[in-house]
């Protein structure tokens, strides 16, 4: 019996991925052996621009598709979408609270080459978790389990085109938010930004 929660790796994850980390906490699993969806955070992150919502979206060779294991899937470096990502998440930032405080670090997944989408967002989560002082040791799938309890189930129950109920979505300050009000579940970068060392609290 599957005892143990389930979360895919995703790109700078939306909020409620470290709430659920937090709730099964020292009792979950990375997947690592399923086959790549299409249109999920898995590649995808996103934050709050001058017009609203903004997508990043990180390109992956084509040829990546549902039969392609996500350790698998290589990230497409035809054009420069870490200088884009990059000069967004500036754009959107610069004036934020922590943006300063966490740029030197963070500009390396930025300026480094890196082949696989899995290796990416892993080191990109271990350096997540170490700005939130989470001491959490990441352990993975060695199969694939299809079915498995639904609440222990977090890889198709965070998608970026489903509503996400955000339980305790208490606002925060925004940079943007006199223009276009307060956004929950945005990527954990808007919440690092703006709260800084104080989003573990706020998690």
């Amino acid at each position: 019996m599957q005892s143990s929660a389930i979360f895919p790796l995703f790109y700078l994850p939306p909020i409620s991925y470290f709430s659920g980390l937090k709730e099964f906490e020292g009792n979950f699993l990375i997947e690592k052996e399923e086959h790549f969806p299409k249109q999920t955070y898995r590649n995808r992150a996103t934050i709050y621009s001058p017009n609203g919502s903004l997508d990043l979206i990180i390109p992956v060779i084509r040829g990546a598709n549902a039969h392609t294991s996500i350790k698998d899937v290589r990230i497409s470096n035809d054009f420069n979408w870490q200088r884009l990502h990059w000069k967004s998440l500036e754009s959107c930032y610069r004036k934020s609270a922590y943006f300063e405080y966490y740029e030197d670090e963070l500009a390396r997944f930025y300026h480094e080459k890196f082949e696989f989408l899995f290796d990416y967002n892993l080191e990109l989560l271990q350096w997540l978790l170490k700005q939130m002082k989470k001491d959490v040791s990441l352990n993975f799938t060695t199969e694939y389990v299809k079915e498995i309890p639904d609440k222990l189930d977090f890889r198709t129950k965070l998608h970026f085109k489903k509503e996400q109920a955000v339980t305790d979505a208490k606002a925060y300050f925004q940079v943007f938010d006199d223009r276009h009000g307060f956004k929950s579940n945005l990527s954990i970068a808007d919440l690092l930004f703006n709260q800084g060392p104080q989003s573990r609290s706020y998690i």
